[in-house]
């Protein structure tokens, strides 16, 4: 997979192989993958009494949309990529105006993996960590936030 920026101002992805479709359909995929969706994990933060009922009342339903729409909008991205081909080339385009969208949604699946696999300050350095579900969720969630810092680096920059 190649990841470029553009002259606008945002990011070029380039799938290569089946694999590349794979981990950029995970995003969202690994964002749903914890029992709780992060909406709701979110608002079980709120430990106030008094205004804990009102932030899962009014809060958590417009984050879980809020959410909800980042992940559908890269996904439609992605599929349309990847349904649509043109002359060999099936690009991901991330503009100024959406890298938010793609960050949000980035960021969903790492926090998601995060709590799943508890992977903690250096997975790595515990063998038993390593077995290969945890070690290819710790890859995408490396591979996450490389592009996250690639979309701060080039789509969310003045």
């Amino acid at each position: 997979m190649n990841i470029a920026p553009t002259i606008e101002g945002g990011l070029r992805i380039d799938p290569e192989t089946a694999e590349d479709w794979q981990i950029l359909r995970a995003i969202a995929v690994d964002a749903n993958s914890h029992g709780i969706d992060l909406a709701n994990r979110l608002g079980g933060l709120i430990t106030d009494e008094t205004i804990a009922e009102d932030w899962q009342d009014i809060v958590v339903p417009d984050l879980r949309e809020m959410f909800m729409d980042d992940l559908n909008h890269i996904q439609a991205a992605i599929e349309t990529a990847s349904a649509f081909p043109k002359d060999g080339e099936t690009p991901i385009w991330i503009t100024r105006e959406d890298a938010f969208t793609w960050y949000s949604s980035l960021n969903q699946a790492r926090l998601a993996l995060e709590e799943k696999y508890n992977f903690g300050q250096d997975p790595e350095s515990d063998a038993g960590n390593l077995t290969p579900l945890r070690h290819e969720a710790l890859l995408r969630s490396h591979f996450y936030c490389a592009l996250q810092s690639f979309i701060l680096k080039h789509a969310l920059t003045l």
